[in-house]
């Protein structure tokens, strides 16, 4: 046996194992990476809903034989069916003004979520307006 199929032969013997590590490490980085999609497509969906029912909660309180407690009432049916009934946190709606223009303005306060939808309590805040007849 010469010296360079020596050398070849205690190269593979080092390297021996090393193959799945590497896998166990791509393999860990990839799922993280995978996992963190996931989670960043939940925050911005939660979101968009949140919005979306700030929005609706308002134009359907704004309408001339509604009040502001339907608008908040219609926000809260509209979050509870797309999320979950416990979801908010706290909604709310009273009047404001936007560039000098009445609007009624839905408020909802929920969990930002972190871990799937578990977070902290607060942190994401949405508002949706309406202008006000009259």
């Amino acid at each position: 046996m010469n010296i360079r199929s020596r050398s070849v032969a205690l190269a593979t013997a080092e390297e021996r194992g090393s193959a799945v590590v590497d896998f166990v490490l791509v393999g860990t980085l990839l799922t993280l990476l995978f996992l963190s999609i996931i989670q960043f497509t939940l925050v911005l969906h939660i979101r968009n809903t949140l919005i979306d029912a700030a929005a609706s909660g308002a134009r359907y309180g704004s309408l001339a034989d509604r009040t502001p407690a339907d608008a908040t009432a219609r926000a809260s049916e509209l979050i509870g069916s797309a999320l979950d009934a416990d979801f908010p946190r706290e909604v709310t709606s009273a009047e404001a003004t936007v560039d000098g223009i009445r609007t009624l303005e839905v408020t909802v306060r929920a969990p930002f979520p972190l871990v799937g939808l578990i977070g902290p309590v607060g942190l994401l805040e949405v508002k949706g307006h309406a202008v006000l007849p009259g």
